[in-house]
């Protein structure tokens, strides 16, 4: 029979049986004289095999050893796959609790979950979208470059931008930066600059004294870099004066 006769007999398709070819679970037969593969009933027994065991839930690199040890103790093998069964339904069931609290907190899916109430808040300022752009982007790079470890220390200081005595200045104060542009003169700099100086210190009273502080390190490098690509002329020269007078401080 050809592979189209057999794919259809064993309720599979033609690339299917490529793939276990590739895999080395189903041998390929040589070719006939016409040029096509001539399979047999003795393949067509192997391959409904191995339909029985995937669907089974046993992952194809571990089905040689089913298919050609058929001997072996069954119970050890179902065990096995019934352990691993059910950490899959652990790491589904979490990854769904973890989609719902998504929905709830109505953001998006790539972003950090420690972060997506307070995005969505931020979201909902009426940032400018480049701006949200930026700030998305930049919560995404700074949750994977601190790691686990750090993320909650991280998230707690973006929570403590939304909180409501403080949500309305940081809006503001974002808000002003975002207009700045190459006609903002040295004043209207100073001042933004003191916007976003008073909105950092009321932040950074949530780190004082913290037990295990974040080292940026290379990380910085990395979000200064990221940031440089979307900000003018402008808006540089005031996140480098709000650096120099925290720093200062």
């Amino acid at each position: 029979m050809r592979s189209s006769e057999l794919a259809a007999i064993a309720g599979v398709s033609v690339r299917a049986l490529r793939h276990y070819h590739q895999l080395g679970i189903l041998p390929e037969p040589p070719r006939s004289a016409n040029g096509y593969r001539d399979y047999n009933v003795h393949h067509l027994v192997r391959l409904l095999r191995i339909v029985r065991l995937a669907g089974l839930g046993f992952p194809l690199h571990k089905l040689p050893e089913l298919l050609d040890r058929p001997d072996d103790d069954p119970v050890s093998q179902l065990d096995q796959l019934d352990a691993e069964l059910a950490a899959r339904i652990d790491r589904l069931t979490a990854q769904r609790a973890l989609v719902a609290r998504l929905k709830q907190e109505r953001a998006a899916p790539d972003l950090p979950p420690e972060f997506a109430p307070y995005a969505a808040l931020f979201a909902a300022g009426g940032l400018p979208p480049r701006f949200a752009r930026l700030d998305r982007e930049q919560l995404i790079l700074l949750a994977h470059l601190v790691g686990d470890e750090h993320l909650p220390f991280i998230a707690r200081l973006y929570g403590r931008l939304a909180e409501p005595g403080l949500l309305a200045a940081a809006t503001e104060a974002a808000a002003r930066f975002a207009e700045l542009d190459d006609d903002s003169g040295d004043e209207t700099l100073r001042e933004v600059a003191d916007d976003l100086i008073s909105v950092c210190a009321s932040v950074a009273e949530e780190s004082t004294g913290a037990e295990n502080p974040v080292d940026l390190g290379d990380a910085a490098a990395l979000l200064a870099d990221h940031s440089d690509e979307l900000l003018n002329v402008a808006q540089k020269r005031v996140l480098a004066l709000v650096e120099s007078r925290l720093r200062t401080a």
